[in-house]
């Protein structure tokens, strides 16, 4: 996926024992370096939803793409990822070919993980604070 000239942000549920963990694992596989986050609880994560109605009561992974003229597009659940893996590049770029299958397969999937991920993974009672060394890259 080329995303030369593009702002890239991913919103997640601050408070998710498995967000925080794939968050740390993008961090890590980001050799660009040029991702930021934000948690969907966040001043930032609460502006997105303002200007984008259609995510108010979503409870999934959000990649904010605004171009170089201020264009913001988002994606979300399934497609996010897929997104994500592209970015990534290497062998994330293997997870494309999640794309074959129809979104509504993959986003029946995604929301049946996402209804137990807190069950699963654990749940935080308020968002991890970043390590200083990469803070600058969370809004």
């Amino acid at each position: 996926m080329n995303t030369s000239g593009h702002s890239l942000v991913l919103l997640y549920d601050g408070v998710c024992g498995f967000c925080n963990r794939t968050v740390q694992t993008v961090i890590a596989a980001d050799r660009a370096g040029t991702m930021r986050f934000a948690a969907l609880q966040s001043d930032f994560g609460r502006e997105v939803v303002a200007r984008h109605p259609e995510l108010e009561h979503l409870d999934s992974v959000v990649l904010v793409e605004t171009s170089p003229d201020g264009a913001e597009r988002v994606f979300i659940r399934s497609t996010a990822a897929l997104r994500v893996a592209g970015y990534l590049g290497g062998l994330w770029s293997l997870l494309l070919a999640g794309y074959v299958v129809p979104t509504p397969i993959r986003d029946f999937f995604y929301d049946l993980f996402a209804r137990y991920r807190y069950a699963l993974f654990g749940k935080y009672e308020s968002c991890m604070l970043p390590p200083p060394e990469i803070r600058a890259r969370f809004l």
